[in-house]
């Protein structure tokens, strides 16, 4: 009954949804699955980090159309459904002390109205299952701890009539499972560091894991393990469309894809609320739903 199944993946800036849980998206729409991410903001202060593209002048100045475009190739290759929720990229400030996040930006709206905006993507959607960042945001940019607010009170508001009122939101709807991603985890990391270095290869993880000793990362708990190698080459593909971030000849692509897929054939994620019974660790998001879909 996969025509029933629906997941909806929350991020924060086009290219997110193609660099965590990608593969995940693509394995479940080719099961018949209705996939949606909804994407909170247009990424218009995201860097041109490919530096194949670095100089371009119509595109330093036609970032927001470039990125969209960028979206829609993406969205294509994934076989998804994609929202905007309209919000204005707030950027990643640097300096010491940091710079105030712009005036109007997406990390400075209040909590409860933008969580509105996606409740309204909840009740028209209608997920079982919704995935999103952990407070810290997976890593601590503005934008993606502010996803990681908004998708926690609309969880719980979509089903508030009192909060959201259906006559603006639309129909309440309770969705079942709510999930932190957590494929930047450090077994996996490791698995990949090792496995490369056993074969004399180079690895592009080493600098990672000593910032991950550096800065005392607290570790995750994984609960849930999607087998997807299948799929890790349309993720990879979903990926180069967002050429302004995605140097193709870059990190993100230096393990052998033979290699990832026997040593690391699965995408993690972190069980956060559940409404249905479940048997950790998983290996479906839709365990404890898709029996009665």
């Amino acid at each position: 009954m996969t025509d029933q199944l629906r997941l909806m993946a929350v991020h924060a800036h086009p290219d997110d949804e193609s660099s965590k849980g990608a593969a995940t998206m693509a394995k479940y729409v080719s099961e018949g699955v209705d996939v949606l991410v909804v994407t909170c903001t247009g990424g218009e202060r995201g860097s041109i980090l490919n530096p194949k593209l670095q100089g371009d002048k119509y595109i330093e100045e036609h970032i927001h159309e470039v990125r969209k475009k960028e979206m829609d190739e993406a969205r294509e290759i994934l076989g998804i459904k994609q929202e905007w929720l309209g919000f204005v990229d707030s950027g990643l400030p640097e300096g010491d002390p940091l710079p105030p996040l712009p005036e109007g930006c997406f990390a400075l709206e209040d909590v409860d109205k933008a969580a509105g905006e996606l409740v309204k993507q909840i009740r028209a959607f209608r997920p079982q299952v919704i995935t999103t960042y952990d407070e810290n945001g997976g890593y601590p940019h503005p934008d993606h701890i502010m996803t990681h607010k908004i998708s926690m009170v609309a969880f719980e508001g979509a089903a508030d009539t009192e909060k959201y009122p259906e006559a603006e939101f639309g129909p309440a709807y309770q969705p079942q499972k709510l999930y932190y991603n957590q494929g930047f985890n450090r077994p996996r990391t490791e698995a990949l560091h090792n496995a490369l270095l056993e074969r004399g290869l180079e690895s592009p993880y080493g600098d990672w894991l000593k910032r991950w000793n550096e800065f005392e990362r607290v570790e995750r708990t994984l609960t849930t393990h999607v087998p997807c190698a299948d799929f890790f080459e349309i993720r990879d593909k979903a990926l180069i469309a967002h050429a302004t971030q995605i140097d193709p000849d870059g990190g993100w692509f230096k393990v052998p894809m033979e290699i990832q897929k026997e040593v690391w054939p699965t995408e993690e994620y972190e069980l956060a609320k559940s409404l249905v019974d479940t048997s950790l660790p998983e290996d479906d998001l839709f365990a404890g739903i898709r029996d009665n879909a």
